[in-house]
């Protein structure tokens, strides 16, 4: 995996909504000219499908053909397992549905439950809660949020749920590691699973299974492999925090309502874009700020008008606004093709990641299953790593 996302890094690595022209399009000039003829309906479908899009764009470049069996893993609980093993609806108080199932299936790849558990980044104990209804004996959690903690226990005193909330900063070096607890943990982000490895590795904590997310949201720059393994293996890959984004930014579906302000809202600040290299004669992105919500409701020239302002850039009187937001227009289409291509290193970043922590593990004495615990629909982040100490 690491080889692989190193010898094609240049077709991942440059954001195509800074970049129009990334070096890749003059490296491979035949596969950018067949990007350039995809609709906007062939590239949506190729997002639902990337395994079909690494076929044909194998075609330009031999290695992509290899991505179906890098990123091909195992199941670790039945398709239907979330509905089974979540909680009731009516006990799954302040529990969004999607998240109600996430526990679920998260419950079901973990079963059987053989000591305490400790819920890790735990929120209001929507996991510990299910894992308390899946057979564990006693469950605590650690978060940080007070008031997180006490509607949590609030919750678990009002069902009888044997679960106990503290109130913890997880990253505190004053942490006491309960002894003989499974720990686990459902989408903590970034550093926080990060601890909770290295944390219950060297407490000799008989199990962790976690559902990590949120590569990106770490103090490292650039990231350092956890495993001794991959930090010794060369040629090594190291990426940055904005690197790891990538990881992440796969989503589900968003209402036609959403996608349709996401889209316009996009081709307005491309148009800005090519309208600011224009101003500045300088090639080059300019960042602007997230806009505030009211500016959905206007039109392109509100929305120049406001980034200008956030960039002190003098506008002149006689801009053609219609030109400035066809070319934006086109650009959208130019960045969804060229993001096609780079979606297609997601998968393999995360899983570079999370093979990481598993090699890591598998050296403290553990060990490891890796594999999805639920379908992508009701979570991209849907990876597990399951690891027993054996020694």
């Amino acid at each position: 995996m690491n080889d692989w996302l190193v010898r094609h890094q240049e077709l991942w690595q440059p954001a195509p909504f800074m970049e129009p022209e990334p070096a890749w399009c003059e490296r491979y000039p035949e596969l950018a000219h067949w990007l350039d003829t995809l609709t906007l309906d062939a590239c949506e479908a190729f997002e639902e499908n990337l395994t079909a899009f690494a076929v044909e764009a194998a075609r330009f470049v031999p290695g992509l053909a290899d991505y179906g069996p890098l990123v091909e893993l195992p199941e670790l609980s039945p398709p239907d397992s979330g509905a089974r093993s979540a909680l009731p609806e009516l006990q799954a108080v302040d529990m969004p549905g999607r998240k109600r199932l996430q526990a679920g299936a998260f419950a079901a790849a973990v079963l059987p439950l053989e000591q305490p558990v400790l819920d890790w980044c735990c929120g209001k104990g929507h996991l510990a809660r299910t894992l308390a209804a899946r057979g564990a004996a006693r469950v605590r959690g650690f978060e940080w949020n007070d008031e997180l903690v006490q509607d949590g226990n609030r919750l678990a005193r009002h069902y009888g749920d044997p679960v106990q909330l503290h109130h913890q900063d997880v990253m505190a070096d004053s942490l006491n590691w309960p002894a003989g607890v499974h720990g686990v943990a459902l989408h903590a982000c970034g550093d926080l699973h990060r601890q909770l490895l290295k944390r219950g590795a060297a407490a000799g904590t008989p199990r962790l299974s976690f559902s990590p997310c949120c590569y990106h949201l770490t103090a490292q720059e650039p990231y350092q492999p956890l495993a001794q393994g991959s930090r010794n293996h060369a040629p090594a890959l190291r990426p940055g925090r904005n690197t790891l984004r990538l990881a992440v930014q796969e989503t589900v579906t968003a209402p036609a309502r959403v996608r349709e302000q996401t889209a316009r809202v996009t081709a307005w600040r491309l148009g800005f874009d090519a309208l600011q290299r224009h101003l500045r004669a300088a090639d080059s992105y300019l960042p602007v700020p997230s806009h505030p919500p009211s500016l959905n409701n206007g039109d392109f020239e509100g929305f120049c008008r406001w980034a200008a302002g956030k960039k002190q850039l003098d506008l002149p009187d006689n801009l053609d606004w219609q030109h400035w937001l066809t070319r934006g227009e086109q650009r959208a289409l130019q960045v969804q093709r060229h993001e096609l291509l780079r979606h297609l290193f997601r998968r393999p970043l995360e899983l570079w990641m999370v093979l990481d922590y598993a090699v890591f593990l598998e050296e403290q004495g553990y060990r490891v299953r890796l594999g999805r615990f639920c379908a992508r629909e009701l979570t991209p982040r849907n990876l597990l790593v399951d690891a027993v100490r054996v020694e």
